[in-house]
């Protein structure tokens, strides 16, 4: 198995024996992010819990909704050609190679269908992000490149299981998605506890997990915005079940993807072969080397900025994040108020003082003595296991 990590910021010449850079796992405006993780955070700060408290008496008072977190969501702020023009702009302006970008939306495969009538995006493959329930958690698959004819029967089957998980079909579904020559399915930040269960019961799930599936999964993913101690420990686990690690941008803003896949392939089907024989060499961006809770941040700022270019109904944040009506039905929260409450305003407000220059460079300075590079490379730059990571 020949995996590599190579971080750009360290050797500049890493990418001259390399024709092409992959970007995997993008969102778009087309991704419906939950917020369900919103209760858990109110539940531990009481002003929130209580402004929240306040804020569903209102909503039940004067439009009969009651506040369901689990069942509201938020929208990225990028269109579909927006995010492949950001990963694009990154590798083939910014790096002089050719690019293969893979977008991901949560469950759908809308975005790449409609990027197919684009010149420049006719080949990006038909992928998405699945969410897959099992052992009372949910993980998330990434699910490139499904034979185009047929991916409106795969995203069916996949949305059943979602719908109502049946474990023992889960490694018989992902046995028929492997017999496709060209897919590839990539755990994506398996070591991160997303419903919040806590970490023994998320460990012990995600390892009844593998035991039942590993042999489907053809590699694991690095997470762009996930720290280096973590992907570390990623590393360490596709080790342990002996299957390549593979970059993941999970870009939900407008920052490009912080990690990368170098190859020399000719197509994402060439690429896709390489990675399922076990080959795979990942590129730290020198995004990837800053404070994660930076970059986090600044992700939060794109998604509660303004945007004056984009269509009418998606330029502000509240008409990008959803809840239901009082018939249960989806609507922007624009339509079921006539303005944010005060105390959402205040925490905005406060928020976007980080795009001032002066505070932002402050932020910077302060934040950055987070930065990951010391520890990156005390780690990279020897042999893990067989697995070669070099600066």
């Amino acid at each position: 198995m020949g995996n590599q990590l190579t971080c750009l910021w360290k050797d500049r010449d890493a990418t001259r024996q390399f024709t092409t850079a992959v970007s995997l796992h993008g969102h778009t405006n087309r991704s419906k992010e939950s917020l369900y993780f919103i209760s858990d955070f109110a539940s531990e700060r009481p002003l929130l819990r209580w402004a929240l408290a306040r804020l569903d008496r209102a909503a039940q008072r004067e439009g009969a909704i009651k506040t369901d977190f689990w069942k509201a969501y938020w929208t990225p702020p990028l269109a579909p050609h927006e995010a492949f023009t950001v990963e694009r702009k990154q590798i083939e302006d910014g790096m002089g190679m050719r690019s293969l970008i893979s977008l991901t939306d949560h469950d759908n495969i809308q975005a790449p269908l409609l990027l197919r009538v684009i010149p420049e995006a006719r080949r990006i493959p038909v992928s998405l992000e699945w969410s897959v329930p099992f052992a009372g958690t949910t993980f998330h698959l990434g699910v490139h490149n499904l034979p185009t004819a047929e991916a409106s029967i795969w995203l069916e089957r996949m949305a059943a299981y979602t719908a109502q998980p049946r474990e023992r079909q889960l490694a018989e579904l992902l046995a028929a998605l492997g017999s496709v020559p060209q897919v590839l399915v990539v755990f994506n930040h398996p070591l991160w506890d997303l419903p919040n269960i806590g970490r023994l019961a998320h460990r012990t799930a995600m390892r009844d997990l593998l035991e039942a599936t590993n042999e489907f999964l053809h590699a694991f993913e690095l997470g762009g915005l996930r720290g280096w101690k973590e992907n570390y420990e990623v590393i360490e686990l596709s080790r342990a079940y002996r299957r390549p690690f593979i970059s993941g941008g999970d870009r939900h803003g407008c920052e490009a993807s912080g990690l990368l896949n170098l190859t020399n392939a000719a197509s994402f089907s060439e690429f896709v072969d390489e990675v399922r024989h076990g080959h795979s060499h990942v590129l730290a961006m020198p995004q990837y080397a800053e404070c994660t809770t930076l970059r986090l941040y600044h992700t939060l700022l794109d998604v509660i900025r303004y945007y004056p270019d984009h269509p009418i109904g998606a330029r502000h944040w509240d008409e990008r994040v959803y809840h239901p009506d009082s018939q249960g039905v989806s609507r922007p929260l624009s339509m079921l108020w006539e303005r944010p409450p005060r105390f959402i305003r205040g925490i905005f407000s406060g928020l976007r003082l980080g795009e001032a220059g002066p505070v932002r460079r402050t932020l910077e300075l302060a934040l950055n003595r987070g930065s990951q590079v010391p520890q990156i490379e005390s780690e990279v730059g020897r042999k893990i296991s067989g697995q070669e990571m070099s600066l």
